[in-house]
């Protein structure tokens, strides 16, 4: 059951007490979120107890991100912390080690040690007592100390080390310090526990990932209104960036903007370095913006599509509405226990029974589905986890689901193959897409070609895509829907001819809308 919620959710409570009640927080200052230092504690716990299920001891020992530079210059990048480390400690700065005793559940804070003529720089030092309450842990002593730490403390080390299954690549914060292979340090049980235990949220962590989405969304709804022919696709970019930060305190999107419109929305990671949102709005255009704020390190991943007319065109009406056709299955069919690949096979089928009624495919659909017809209009995944990344760690851990082979396209991107569980965060994504290639791949294809009426499908030579992606948490019984975008063909119209968005109505059915 999809639910959209308009109405503003109340602060996380914990324990009795909230960020607004008391303790340490971070915030942006002004009214942007409080996000309480208790959410990292809590995350402490968790993997504490999870390691300790597993039968381990010692000390977990944890590596903050790096400041990173600009090539071989000294232009420093804003810095964004590792996501493992923010997860676990809530730290904003770089150049710490933090470690979590696992019998005791002790957590020590290791910061770099800074000359007092760096002041100039980089302001007053901040001192120990400050970091230990500004983000509630036992203790904090220099880095340079870590050693001594671990020597005194006489346990076995548990590093983070692993392949991302998502990206392929393996972590780059794995903890080491001067003497550390004197101890025993374990390599193997840190990984995969940490990783799954990110794949399920907790109270407050969900509260946070609402609050995001609920940011990218008003952003999206405010570029949603002042798009037009004529402007270019970086402006759409530049309005989503200046809202979430200007509003709501964050200070970069979680990836890179896709601005994609006309036949840019073909390409599924447009907005690269080759081709930097760069086209110039035509009316005939299609617009498919994914863009998602980030805050605390926490992700949103939204994407809307609609006409830069503000009219959707018959055939852009007859696309958008096989998307959504498919959103809707999908949400209405999540709840625990259900598989992700069904929900992407749901999706994939849902939009060839759309396009043979459209005229641009005929015959059965399940013969469609037997020859992976369904991955030339649909050749990414449904979706995947969101978190503290935009593609969230834990898709394909070990004794989980393995990834599907069916072709270079469709279901083998799928991001995970787990079995949807209460706590899960995941963006679910269908869309249309025509892209030449695969296009020109599937009628050179006698199995695909018999199905596709090639004369229909000139009409959409060009058209791009259209994309729906909505942030959805997985509860007992189904789902809750974060994004609070117009999403049917009416509420789009409306809002871009200047209506309100949300509606001004007593309407429950506007409160908590169920697809």
């Amino acid at each position: 059951m999809s639910v959209r919620k308009f109405a503003k959710r109340p602060r996380v409570e914990t324990d009795g007490e909230s960020a607004d009640a008391g303790g340490a927080f971070f915030s942006m200052g002004l009214k942007t979120q409080k996000v309480p230092m208790r959410m990292h504690a809590d995350n402490r716990q968790r993997l504490v107890d999870r390691m300790k299920a597993v039968g381990a001891t010692g000390l977990i020992v944890l590596k903050s991100g790096v400041q990173e530079f600009r090539h071989d210059t000294d232009t420093e990048r804003v810095f964004r912390q590792e996501s493992y480390f923010n997860w676990a400690f809530g730290v904003k700065e770089p150049e710490f080690l933090g470690a979590i005793d696992i019998d005791t559940g002790k957590t020590t804070l290791f910061m770099p040690r800074l000359s007092p003529n760096d002041q100039a720089w980089v302001g007053p030092l901040v001192t120990a007592e400050q970091f230990k309450a500004w983000y509630e842990v036992d203790e904090v002593i220099y880095a340079d100390e870590v050693a001594a730490f671990a020597t005194r403390a006489g346990k076995t080390i548990h590093v983070l080390h692993g392949r991302n299954t998502d990206s392929g690549s393996q972590t780059v914060t794995t903890a080491s310090f001067d003497g550390i292979e004197s101890h025993t340090v374990d390599r193997r049980t840190l990984f995969h526990q940490f990783a799954d235990c990110r794949v399920y949220k907790s109270t407050a962590e969900l509260e946070l990932l609402a609050h995001v989405s609920r940011v990218s969304s008003e952003a999206h709804v405010d570029v949603m209104r002042a798009i037009k022919p004529g402007m270019a696709e970086y402006q759409l970019e530049a309005l989503f960036c200046y809202h979430i930060y200007d509003r709501a305190g964050c200070r970069s999107p979680a990836y890179t903007c896709i601005c994609a419109c006309g036949p840019n929305a073909g390409t599924l990671h447009y907005g690269h370095a080759g081709a930097p949102n760069s086209r110039i709005l035509k009316e005939t255009d299609i617009a498919l913006l994914d863009m998602g704020a980030e805050y605390h390190a926490y992700c949103s991943d939204i994407t809307c599509s609609f006409p830069v007319s503000g009219k959707f065109t018959k055939d852009q009406k007859l696309i958008y509405t096989g998307v959504l056709m498919a959103v809707k299955a999908v949400e209405e069919a999540m709840k625990p226990g259900v598989s992700w690949v069904d929900m992407h096979r749901l999706a994939t089928r849902s939009i060839l029974e759309h396009l043979k009624g459209a005229g641009v495919l005929k015959g059965d659909v399940a013969d469609m589905v037997a020859v992976n017809l369904g991955a030339t209009f649909l050749p990414c995944g449904l979706g995947h986890f969101i978190g503290c990344d935009t593609h969230d760690v834990g898709g394909y851990l070990e004794g989980n689901p393995e990834r599907i082979d069916e072709g270079p396209h469709g279901i083998k991107k799928l991001r995970t193959a787990r079995i949807l569980e209460e706590g899960m965060v995941l963006t679910v994504e269908p869309g249309i897409y025509f892209v030449d290639h695969l296009l020109d791949l599937a009628l050179a294809t006698p199995a695909k070609a018999v199905f596709i009426n090639e004369d229909r499908l000139k009409n959409f030579r060009g058209f791009g895509g259209v994309r729906l992606e909505d942030v959805v948490a997985v509860t007992a019984t189904g789902i809750d829907n974060y994004t609070l975008t117009p999403r049917t063909v009416e509420e789009i119209e409306s809002v871009m001819a200047g209506g309100e968005w949300p509606p001004a109505t007593d309407n429950a059915l506007w409160m908590c809308r169920r697809w």
